[in-house]
């Protein structure tokens, strides 16, 4: 029968299903939503090596298993979510659940509500497994500087990689997930969630996904709620996606987007699905190659892909033009004065007075506040609230902060040049190599790294611009490699439709093909 081979699929590669597949054997009773969760719980346990996660809501996720079970059971179809795990990075607000930002500063911190983006999956009935970790409040790109340790690459323990280097059998030279989303971009890779949250500020969703060998969405800026994700730059911060394809990145998308009356700053969403179209005409797509994007640093290996990925562009008849960004070069500066300058005022909220860490120096308040920021804070946050205060003194101001935003305005407008003049898309890397190991990442300091790993992706944050990172193939180490796509805003559907069809013609190996070991 076929219900009988339907059922012998999924029992042996389950986790491994897309979004609309597992939904629709959800709905028809060949999965049962509790049967589901506990796969993915038994995923984490036997993952843990990998340091994916910072809380594991077991209790929670299997009664809302429950739940989903009951109401499939009376035919009741909450949603296209409905059963479906994710995953949330630790800085989204979750209801009586811990949420840390990976720092000391937070390690007790339950919200009494729920993210918009958070609350919206629950509404739709996906069940939550977890929170996931991360940099230190999201200033990283390796994952590597939070307080709950560095998140191990699944890749690190796949055949290509071990083969390639026998890291596996010492576990000395495991590779970074990227950052700061890289415990969303493990879950998703290793099986444990099928969809997971993080945060894009510079390409901290991007990064996780292309070193992770994941689809990576970065919204339009106000496309998606910021209420309840913890801030880092409030003009830049934007929720992002990670799933293991683009048509789920899509439905994700499709969900989460809208006005939220609790953020000002989100817009109506556009027509269903974004635009998003799984028979992509790419004839009529004209694509803009940056020439300022060959960057110092950039893999022979990335650079190869990036020329294979727009000559199948050009070949299937769509239009391959280089084009210029010519204030590039001055964005990572940009990049990095506005930053610090919205960290200073973001963090200035954890005084040890309200909530947070409070140290037990009590000599005098200005002696206690102090010291709590100094203990509840690693080194990293500590020197971007330093270098905040210096660009925003009075005699700083116009020479630091002024000039950065003007220099934000000229980027901003160059993207705008390049899409009235008849690009619809950019393709440029997403990172400059395969992901690096743990060890060689760690030699140089977080805002060295942070400017290498974040060349290619945080421009499209500074003109609140959509990217998306999506896999094209493994590197001679056995490593992801991924390339990024840029569109106009709002325009994430079109975006999306143009990498499911580069998706599905590169034909990058999903890592179910390998077996993920326990350590």
């Amino acid at each position: 029968m076929p219900g009988n081979r339907w059922a012998l699929r999924y029992c042996g590669n389950m986790l491994s299903l897309t979004i609309k597949e597992v939904s629709l054997a959800l709905r028809e009773g060949k999965i049962s939503p509790l049967e589901l969760c506990r796969k993915c719980l038994k995923r984490i346990k036997k993952t843990q090596h990998l340091n994916a996660y910072i809380t594991v809501t077991e209790e929670l996720a299997l009664k809302q298993a429950e739940e989903a079970e009951s109401r499939l059971l009376q035919g009741v179809y909450q949603g296209i979510l409905d059963g479906i795990p994710f995953a949330v990075k630790d800085n989204f607000c979750t209801e009586n659940i811990r949420t840390t930002c990976a720092s000391r500063m937070l390690k007790d911190f339950l919200p009494p509500y729920n993210a918009t983006v958070v609350q919206k999956l629950l509404d739709q009935g996906a069940v939550l497994v977890g929170k996931t970790n991360m940099d230190e409040f999201a200033m990283g790109s390796g994952s590597t500087d939070g307080v709950f340790g560095p998140v191990r690459n699944p890749w690190s323990y796949a055949a290509p990689y071990r083969e390639q280097s026998g890291g596996a059998e010492d576990d000395s030279e495991w590779v970074i997930t990227g950052g700061s989303s890289g415990g969303s971009g493990a879950a998703v890779t290793s099986l444990t969630s099928f969809l997971a949250l993080g945060s894009d500020t510079g390409g901290s969703t991007r990064n996780p996904g292309a070193l992770c060998g994941a689809v990576a969405l970065k919204p339009t800026y106000g496309l998606l709620s910021r209420h309840g994700l913890i801030p880092l730059v409030n003009s830049m911060d934007v929720p992002g996606i990670v799933t293991r394809s683009t048509s789920d990145a899509a439905i994700v998308l499709e969900v989460l987007q809208g006005r939220d009356l609790k953020d000002s700053t989100t817009v109506q969403s556009p027509t269903s699905h974004a635009g998003f179209s799984e028979d992509f005409d790419v004839r009529n797509l004209c694509v803009g190659i940056p020439k300022e994007y060959h960057a110092p640093g950039l893999s022979q290996e990335t650079l190869a892909q990036w020329s294979r990925l727009a000559d199948l562009l050009e070949g299937a008849g769509a239009r391959v033009r280089e084009v210029s960004l010519p204030h590039t070069q001055h964005s990572i500066v940009c990049y990095h004065v506005l930053c610090c300058a919205e960290v200073a005022s973001n963090m200035a909220r954890f005084d040890g007075l309200e909530y947070g860490h409070r140290s037990t120096e009590d000599s005098s308040t200005d002696a206690m506040y102090a010291a709590s920021r100094h203990e509840g804070f690693n080194a990293v946050v500590r020197g971007r609230i330093l270098s905040g205060n210096f660009f925003l003194l009075q005699q700083n101001y116009e020479r630091y902060f002024l000039k950065a935003q003007q220099v934000r305005r000229l980027i901003a407008e160059d993207f705008e040049h390049a899409f009235s003049a008849g690009v619809d898309v950019l393709l440029t890397p997403t990172t400059l190599s395969d992901a690096a190991s743990y060890s060689h990442f760690i030699q140089a300091d977080n805002r060295t790294r942070s400017t290498q790993e974040d060349v290619f992706t945080q421009p499209a944050n500074l003109a609140g611009l959509p990217a998306v990172s999506v896999p094209t193939a493994l590197s001679s180490r056995g490593l992801p490699i991924g390339l990024q796509l840029i569109g106009p805003a709002f325009q994430d559907g079109m975006l999306l439709s143009v990498a499911h069809w580069i998706e599905q013609r590169v034909g990058f190996p999903s890592i179910s093909n390998y077996e993920v070991p326990n350590k």
